[in-house]
Parts: C-alpha cells; structure tokens; sequence
C-alpha cells in the first residue's frame, strides 16, 4: 500500500485543514520510509499479540487430555492469558512513561520469547498456567504500547492507516497462527504437537526484539521529558502535519502544558470525564461481540455445528483469512470514510451475523445438518469480516487519539485493560454458558449488545479522522 497517494476526503472537524504556521525548520509532508519502518516494526508487537491469543484455539483437546481438565479447568487455562493482559494493559503505561515507548517494546518482545519457550516446555499444569500468564502480560502490554507508540509518531493524515497497522498484524498473527496450528496438525506430532504449536512463536519474538533495537523513539515522549532537540531530530525523519518541525514541538509543548499539569498526572479527573467514557465503552463494546469466544473457541464451535476434527481446524483458518482479508480494506478506507462511519457499517454487519449464527444453533441444536453447518459458516464470516471492518480497525486508533500527550500512556491503559477484563470474562465463560443454556443463546446476547453499539455510534462517538493529536484534545473540551 502506498501511503504517500492517498489523502483524506471530506471535511474533518475542528480547522484540521487550515493552514498551520511555518518556520525554516522543514519536514517532509509525505510518509517517510523511516516513518512507515518504525509503524511496521513497532506493529510486530501486534502480530505476537495475535498470535499468542489464539494458538491456543489448536491445543484445547490436547490440554484436557494431558492435564485432566473439567470445562471450568479448560476455560480457566484459556483464560489465564486474559487475566494476563489485564495486568499487562495496566502496568505498561508507567514503563512507556518511565523508560520511553522504545525501551517498553524491547522489554515486551522479551517477555513474548520467554512465554514462546516457556509453554512450549512446560512440566506440569502450574508452570503451564505461569508461562500463559506471562504472555498474557506480553500480549495487554503490546496492546498499550504499540499503538500508542504509531499514534505519536504518525502525522495526523496517516494516523489511522499507520495504527490500523497494529489491528492488521494482529489478525494477520491470528492468520498465522490457525495456519501453524493445521499445518502442525498434519505432521502427526502425536503427545508433543500442542508444545510445537505454542513454541513456534519464539522465532518471531527474537525478530521483534532485533527490529526495535534501531528504531527512534515517540517524539512526544522525548518532548515530555524536555529533550526537544531530540524531538527536533526525529521529527525531521519522520514528517509532521504541517510543514514545520518548531511547530509541531510547540504544539505538543502546549498540549502537555507543564505549567498546570504534570506528566503522569491522574486520569481521573473531571477534565478528562469524556475521554475515559469513550475509551470504556468502545473497548467493553469489541468484547461484548462475542469476539474472543470464536477466535478462541472457533474450532469447537465448528465442531457443535457438526464438522469433523480436520474440517474444523481448515474452518478456522478461513475466518483468520476473512479477518486479514476485512481488515486489509478497512485500513484503506479509515481516513477516508472516518472512526464513526465504519462502526456504523460494522454493527449492522454485527447483527446480521451473528442473528445468522443464533438462528443455525437454535434450529439444529439436535443435530446438525450440512445446511446448519453452511450457515453458522457463512454467519461467522459475515461476523469475522464485520468485526474486521470496524471495531477490529478503529479500537486501537480511536483509544490512541482520544486522550492527551499527557495522560495518553495512562488512558490508553484504561481502554487496553477494559478490553482485556472483558475479554476474560467472556472467553473464560463462554464454555461453560454454552454448556448450561446452548450456543444459540449466547449469541443472541451478543447481538443484543451490538444493537447497544449501534446506537453507541450513532449518537455518542465523535469523529477524529485527520485531526493532528492535539486538536483533538481541544476538540473533546480538554484544556
């Protein structure tokens, strides 16, 4: 995709157009590749994050199997990685603030190899759980620190593009990791195939720490801590959204405001009320969708609509391609169509689907036949390509931009953790529910939830397409 020929459409609020000031310091106004390299790589932090959340979905049988486990014990070591990421989404602010964005993401990137390895050679169900548990922290880490870092690189015209890079890797590491899981079945590992499904995530670990070690760091951070020459430096590599490298620091200066604040100052406060809200509710809105209980479980729900083992693990492999297929033309279309419209777009997809997927399970609950399986197909990749489309996209982008310079770190904490306690509580559940009062109600819930978002977008969220970072600050009524 070639950043530098796209542009906005359309009217965004606030005099996001207007001309901005200009001084002899001059950066370029077109992506760089330096910038484009650090998204990328800065990104990679998401495809682990995939990865490492659904490689799980190809070893639950073997899990029962090796340690013995009741549904409540299986939901529990699926979930013990959610639980994970909550903690890791509310600890990696103060890293990023402390240490920098850069040093956060070296720091993660070791933490996901020693998870990689960790699982992989687990001796019993404890050490299993600990080593899960770490890469949970991995995983709630990098959905802070990732996307936060590309905002605050990215020029205000490329922002959503460059953030959605995040969500692609994610759902590419998804991709890749139903993919590794079928291939690593066909091998026929016999009592070691589940540690190989889990161990291959070392490789890309050690990548990801080898890639960030060049890599600049967020120029707002640098400013946060007085080091604008630093700033200045990488600015110039990188573009700003006028044509001025002192403006832009200006800005940011102005925005963190070190007179009346401090950097690292209280979330919750009064003045930052619509924000917080905001981030809650668009994070507790992606997991209410059912998300994480199909990509988690998305093999065993193939299986309760009748397909046989192999049959369901090639499945879920083609709702992973119609999440990177879904997310690939959202990313296209983010700055162009804007954060609000495609939400829109993505809950009507919602309740299309998912009332598709009620509707099979209810029907066929006895048994099922080869239509009942076509349609919970067809309804989960309508679901798939609409949760891409949407949500999927806009979370990470709309979280990142949202809050100020100087609570971003903290905020984006707020929205990651949301996710990550709803996220656990609906995958942790979602087996035993489904055991207790049928799939076909479950799924009812999770329209009726996206009927809320619906409403949710059309009356309450705010657009922040093409607006620099600290114009939305203004705009949200935040001095």
């Amino acid at each position: 995709m070639n950043l530098a020929n796209l542009d906005e459409s359309g009217g965004p609020p606030l005099n996001a157009n207007e001309p901005r000031p200009t001084t002899d310091t001059a950066a370029p106004n077109s992506p760089t590749g330096i910038l484009i390299g650090s998204a990328l790589v800065a990104a990679l932090g998401g495809l682990l994050f995939g990865f490492d959340t659904v490689v799980i979905s190809g070893t639950t049988d073997a899990l029962r199997s090796v340690f013995t486990l009741s549904d409540l014990g299986l939901g529990f070591t699926v979930a013990i990685a959610l639980i994970g990421t909550i903690f890791g989404s509310i600890l990696a602010g103060r890293p990023a603030d402390v240490w920098g964005r850069k040093k956060a993401l070296i720091a993660l990137a070791i933490l996901y190899l020693v998870t990689a390895l960790g699982t992989a050679l687990a001796w019993d169900w404890v050490s299993f759980l600990i080593f899960r548990f770490l890469g949970g922290v991995a995983v709630g880490g990098a959905s802070v620190v990732s996307p936060l870092y590309i905002a605050e690189i990215s020029p205000a015209r490329y922002r959503g593009r460059l953030v959605a890079i995040q969500q692609f890797n994610i759902v590419l590491g998804i991709l890749l990791a139903f993919l590794s899981n079928y291939f690593i079945a066909q091998m026929h590992l016999g009592e070691t195939e589940w540690r190989w499904m889990l161990g291959v995530l070392a490789a890309p670990s050690a990548l990801f720490f080898l890639l960030m070690l060049p890599t600049l760091e967020s120029p707002r951070w640098l400013v946060g801590r007085g080091r604008d020459d630093e700033a200045r430096a990488v600015l110039m590599r990188l573009g700003v959204d006028g044509g001025s490298v002192e403006q832009e620091v200006a800005d940011i200066r102005a925005s963190i405001d070190p007179e009346h604040h401090k950097q690292g100052e209280s979330l919750f406060r009064l003045a930052y009320r619509r924000p917080v809200l905001l981030a809650v509710a668009i994070a507790a809105f992606n997991q209410l969708s059912g998300i994480n209980a199909v990509l988690y479980y998305a093999p065993q729900i193939f299986k309760m609509a009748g397909a046989d083992v192999d049959s369901a693990l090639l499945q879920a492999v083609a709702v992973g391609g119609t999440n990177l297929v879904f997310t690939m033309l959202a990313m296209l279309v983010i700055d162009h169509f804007g954060r609000r419209r495609l939400m829109v777009i993505g809950s009507v997809g919602y309740l299309i689907s998912l009332g598709m997927t009620a509707w099979a399970f209810l029907t066929y609950s006895e048994r099922f036949t080869m239509i009942g399986n076509a349609v919970v197909l067809a309804g989960l990749m309508l679901f798939i390509a609409s949760h891409a489309f949407s949500q999927g996209a806009v979370i990470w982008v709309f979280i990142s931009e949202i809050f100020p310079n100087r609570v971003r770190a903290a905020g984006q904490a707020l929205g990651s953790a949301t996710h990550w306690i709803m996220a656990a509580v609906i995958s942790w559940t979602f087996p035993i529910i489904v055991g207790k009062i049928g799939a076909g109600s479950v799924f009812v819930f999770y329209a009726a939830m996206m009927f809320l978002q619906l409403l949710w977008a059309l009356f309450v969220m705010p657009e922040t397409k093409g607006v620099p970072l600290e114009e939305i600050q203004r705009e949200l009524g935040i001095e």
